[in-house]
């Protein structure tokens, strides 16, 4: 069956595989098999195995919802990593979660200095004044 994981970034993994595991946290964990029944499923933190013959991939997701229907899983998310095992896989994607936002802390910050200083010079060019 074919599985395709995308994130508003693109594809992440476009792969035919032999089934597949979902497991959320909320919701605990169930496999997909070629010609399962149709399955919806949201996945708030959790991953999907991916297993092909012997090898076995881990996405780690973060806001995510599944559909499986006509031997074809979607997999559609905000954050994702994907990596050999679940734990290395979600210590990877929180790392770079921290990354990004501590990124965006600085630019807030950023941000408000630099509104600061444009609200300082209007002061002292008394702009806006008659």
């Amino acid at each position: 069956m074919k599985i395709v994981v995308s994130s508003h970034q693109g594809n992440l993994y476009n792969e035919e595989v032999d089934y597949v595991v979902v497991h959320s946290d909320s919701d605990g964990e169930f496999a997909i098999m070629q010609n399962h029944i149709p399955v919806v499923s949201v996945i708030d933190e959790g991953y999907v195995k991916l297993v092909r013959d012997k090898d076995e991939f881990y996405v780690v997701i973060v806001n995510g919802i599944l559909e499986y229907h006509d031997n074809e899983v979607t997999v559609l998310l905000q954050e994702a990593h994907i990596g050999q095992d679940a734990q290395s896989a979600k210590v990877h994607l929180n790392a770079i979660r921290k990354e990004r936002l501590e990124k965006n802390r600085q630019e807030v910050s950023d941000f408000t200095q630099k509104e600061k200083e444009l609200i300082d010079n209007l002061r002292k060019t008394k702009a806006g004044s008659l």
